[in-house]
């Protein structure tokens, strides 16, 4: 006797079998508050609210794991639907499958919903069939109404065929309901099937009895309404529908009465318009795939030989742009773009000929003055572009260094990135009961490569808390010779108070924030510091052209930090380090422009919070 698909066998069950996905839920909801509320039902073992990737805001989604199928079943049986910040969820099995979610089996359609049923009422009506693994309404999110239309999904195919056979035409809220199996848009009936004519423009003076003669020969007509005017109802709103029994015919109307002139009145004519009655959904997506052919259309033509050029000087024109990129090439088009008011918003467009043109145009004019001011070149990218490009720098940063305190940026990570874990006290996430890895990068010289037992201590190792240890983030030589701490009283405080073991970083070419006040242990004579300069020399292109990549970074860093460190002296050295992902195209022109550095430094500051919060 074949178990049923929801009592997975006890031993070695794989944590992601007793996953829920929690739809529908509010913006504001976070891990904690959906671990308050399921680990009432038993043993969570991780939760994941899932999230924008820059915006860090809520996807309104989210995934809960428990530590047993049969806890993960009582949830659902019990918490479906329930409001959160009174908004109602909706709870199902995480399908890690797409196919199942794909090929449409057990799957149905239901249509002319009454605006009172919700997901709820719909799951109710259609569980008497068979177990079903989701069921939603569409809604509007402008109005948040419901669409009158939803679906159903089922385990089998047989309970979809059961409830499309009792359903099908049955009243629901008092509505005549249409319930068939799900169709995905290119499997439906071909659009050309179609027997429902638009008409427009026609004559003020004409009924429906003059529109059905006009319309008659071309084949059976069912019907044929002109639209009347409410206020007026002796004069049509100068539309209306002609519905024939035939395709056919509708397509023979449409070939030979579209723009045909028609006399109006008064020595007047006017040109009818007869097509496909369509609604207004149809009407919007026809109208978006258009522009958005003409748009890949204009992408395509300017693609490479259009430039954005940002930090314009205010009183820039159109002309004094164009003049300015002359000599690279033939512009077909410049543009300083301006705001409601007439004013600059301090940056344009160039469009050249050909792209060989544009390279130029971008290595000869990044970082020129034009009017006084060093100007930002680069080909002009969508905003589609951008934020991916964006999405990947953060998602580059977010494995590669772990943003709080103690972690100093620039150094290694502790640990990857990894779902939310809330847990019973004193307790692990599964995955780290066999052990972690240790980063090899940062073993401390003397520990064995591999895998920590779950307890043991490393030097240098966080301690349990989650803060690290004495030493962590120190030079190497500083942890050799630093002396070993017993039972003894608090150490040092430093001025008004501050630990002894905050300090002031500074950048460097190596590592980012090593200390610039760490003072080696009594006995230890330091490491020969080398004679710096006054301060770095002014950064040229053909200086920067000459360096390695790596180097790059380097020498635009030594002159990025002293002035980040003025705005935000704690966390120069973590700021430095995102800003280094930049292009350096862009790290030039923030070295020139106090502006634009102050923005982005805010927007780190935001980054900064979203991980710390």
């Amino acid at each position: 006797m074949c178990a049923s698909p929801l009592q997975w066998p006890q031993t070695g069950l794989p944590f992601h079998t007793a996953s829920l996905y929690v739809g529908d839920i509010h913006p504001d909801v976070t891990e904690a508050l959906l671990f308050e509320i399921f680990n009432a039902v038993g043993p969570v073992a991780s939760i994941r609210v899932c999230r924008d990737a820059v915006t860090r805001r809520s996807l309104g989604y989210a995934y809960v794991n428990f530590h047993n199928v049969a806890d993960a079943e009582r949830a659902l049986d019990t918490m479906n639907f329930t409001s959160i910040k009174s908004v109602p969820c909706r709870i199902m099995w995480s399908q890690r499958d797409p196919s199942l979610r794909k090929s449409g089996v057990g799957n149905i359609f239901v249509k002319n919903l009454d605006t009172s049923i919700d997901n709820k009422a719909l799951y109710d009506t259609f569980s008497l069939f068979g177990n079903i693994l989701s069921c939603k309404v569409a809604i509007d999110h402008t109005t948040g109404n419901s669409k009158g239309y939803g679906y159903v999904h089922y385990e089998t195919a047989e309970a979809a065929t059961e409830a499309i056979a009792k359903i099908n035409g049955m009243l629901i809220a008092g509505t005549e309901v249409f319930v068939g199996h799900f169709q995905k848009r290119q499997d439906r009936p071909d659009a050309d099937d179609w027997t429902n004519c638009y008409v427009k423009n026609i004559p003020t003076q004409w009924t429906d009895a003059e529109l059905l003669k006009e319309f008659e020969p071309f084949g059976k007509v069912l019907s044929a309404v002109v639209m009347k005017d409410n206020a007026n109802p002796d004069q049509n709103r100068g539309f209306g529908f002609v519905n024939y029994e035939e395709s056919d015919a509708a397509h023979k109307a449409v070939d030979a009465l579209n723009g045909k002139s028609y006399p109006a009145g008064e020595g007047l004519e006017t040109e009818m318009y007869v097509g496909k009655a369509q609604k207004r959904s149809e009407r919007e997506r026809e109208l978006r795939n258009k522009f958005e052919q003409l748009k890949m259309e204009r992408i395509n033509k300017y693609q490479g030989v259009n430039l954005y050029v940002k930090n314009l000087d205010d009183q820039l024109t159109d002309d004094e742009l164009r003049e300015a990129f002359t000599e690279c090439g033939t512009i077909t088009s410049s543009r300083v773009m301006r705001d409601p008011n007439g004013n600059s918003r301090g940056f344009g467009f160039v469009c050249f000929s050909t792209p060989e043109e544009a390279n130029k145009a971008v290595a000869e004019m990044n970082g020129k003055l034009i009017s006084g001011k060093p100007v930002y070149v680069a080909l002009a990218q969508r905003k589609e572009v951008r934020r991916a490009q964006l999405e990947a720098q953060h998602a580059q940063q977010r494995a590669g260094m772990v943003v709080g305190r103690g972690m100093p940026m620039g150094q290694p990570p502790m640990y990857g990135a990894a779902p939310m874990f809330y847990g019973q006290p004193g307790q692990m996430p599964p995955q780290a009961r066999q052990g972690f890895m240790y980063p090899q990068q940062m073993m401390p010289r003397g520990v064995q490569r591999g895998p920590i037992p779950y307890g043991a201590r490393v030097p240098g190792a966080p301690a349990p808390g989650g803060y690290p240890m004495p030493g962590y983030g120190m030079p190497m030589q500083q942890q050799r010779g630093q002396p070993r701490r017993g039972r003894q009283g608090p150490g040092p405080q430093g001025p008004q108070g501050a630990p002894a073991n905050r300090r002031n970083f500074k950048y460097t070419a190596n590592a980012r924030n090593h200390s610039a006040r760490d003072v080696p242990p009594q006995g230890v004579m330091p490491p020969a510091a080398p004679v710096q300069n006054a301060g770095p020399e002014p950064l040229t292109s053909a200086a920067l052209a000459a360096a390695s990549p790596e180097i790059q970074k380097n020498m635009i860093g030594e002159r990025l930090y002293p002035l980040i460190h003025r705005q935000q002296p704690e966390l120069a050295g973590k700021i430095t380090g995102m800003l280094l992902e930049m292009d350096n195209g862009e790290l030039l022109h923030l070295l020139e422009s106090p502006e634009s550095l102050e923005a982005k430094i805010q927007e780190a500051l935001a980054v900064l919070e979203a991980h710390q919060g």
